[in-house]
């Protein structure tokens, strides 16, 4: 894809845990689909249990725009991962997405576009929870999302179809404006950038459909639930 528009560096932020099946070949992937020579592609391990240090590694050593942090911790968190990952980027634009091939690379260039296509300063990769394409979401999972993304339009206003997406473009400047206000826990960073960022904020959305994985297990739990459960309360006092 030719840039020849406002986005000419990107940083991707992609937090992982114990994927090392899936991130050599993500790593290809998004290799592909993007030909900027201002690109960093920044993994944050979870500190994984299986081979994902030696993968990544093995990464390094074949392309100097990729790095990666660990992040020992007893506690594995998605939020705390991505925060690490946004204070070590070095370029305005930040693409979040997830280490398990989920978020297909190939929706990035349309990301990009959409991005570059007014003064956005968001732009979401929606699920559509309501079509059979988007394979990664089972019945009860979709229920969940459903619900919580009732909550969180209901108490805090609608900005986009998919406040727990975690797969967005964003400036990297709504982060740094309001870090102080993350609630920093959990694995859904995205409603923290929307609704610490209220004031003027234009948000687009692109419609993505959600892979099944393949490899390894989904971190959902009913902790991370309650995070957001919490989190949409914390909000709605402000």
């Amino acid at each position: 894809m030719k840039l020849n528009n406002k986005l000419e560096e990107l940083s991707i932020v992609i937090p992982i845990y114990n994927e090392a099946k899936n991130i050599e070949e993500l790593w290809i992937r998004i290799k592909k689909k993007l030909e900027l020579k201002k690109l960093e592609i920044i993994f944050i391990d979870d500190d994984s249990k299986d081979n994902t240090h030696k993968i990544l590694k093995k990464i390094k050593k074949k392309d100097k725009k990729v790095k990666f942090f660990i992040r020992k911790n007893k506690i594995k968190d998605l939020s705390k991962s991505c925060i690490l990952g946004f204070n070590n980027c070095k370029y305005k634009h930040i693409i979040v997405m997830d280490g398990d091939l989920q978020h297909d690379p190939k929706y990035i260039p349309k990301l990009i576009s959409k991005y570059n296509s007014s003064n956005y300063d968001v732009i979401v990769g929606c699920r559509d929870f309501f079509t059979k394409k988007n394979k990664g979401l089972n019945f009860l999972r979709t229920l969940a999302s459903l619900i919580l993304i009732f909550l969180i339009n209901m108490m805090l206003g609608k900005r986009t179809s998919d406040p727990m997406s975690g797969f967005f473009l964003f400036k990297k400047k709504l982060f740094i404006e309001s870090k102080r206000k993350f609630y920093k826990k959990g694995y859904k960073i995205l409603a923290d950038i929307i609704y610490n960022n209220k004031d003027n904020i234009h948000i687009g959305d692109i419609k993505i459909n959600f892979k099944k994985r393949i490899y390894g297990k989904s971190k959902i739990n009913i902790k991370v639930l309650l995070h957001l459960i919490i989190f949409i309360f914390d909000k709605f006092k402000i």
